[in-house]
């Protein structure tokens, strides 16, 4: 599995239809991470290549999705993206959480494990 690329259609359909909808009501069946990204942003092409390791770690887990945010302005907007990159972690249950800036990849499998699949990292002694 790899990232999967996310228009305004699909995210209505396979995430949340905010034209319709008042109230956040995911629709996936898998918890997801949406990339708000730019093809010419440095810190955007620094992080593509840990979600596509994620992706493959977590197959069958968790969805990886990217938004061009030039090509998704509307989208970008409805969500008040200022600066990329911007996460939304979506968990099956309860509100989304966003996230500006690049992420490691230790901070992204804590929010993956921890918020998403609720499975808290054993703390070593």
């Amino acid at each position: 599995m790899t990232t999967q690329i996310l228009t305004t259609e699909g995210f209505k359909k396979e995430v949340l239809d905010y034209t319709t909808q008042t109230e956040w009501n995911y629709q996936g069946s898998l918890p997801a991470i949406i990339d708000f990204y730019a093809d010419w942003c440095g810190p955007c092409k620094m992080v593509a290549p840990i979600l596509e390791e994620l992706a493959k770690e977590y197959e069958d887990k968790l969805i990886i999705y990217k938004v061009d945010t030039e090509k998704e302005q509307e989208l970008a907007a409805a969500f008040g993206i200022r600066s990329i990159p911007t996460f939304l972690f979506i968990p099956m249950e309860g509100k989304p959480m966003m996230q500006p800036g690049a992420l490691s990849k230790s901070m992204f499998k804590k929010v993956i494990d921890e918020q998403l699949l609720g499975t808290p990292i054993p703390v070593k002694e």
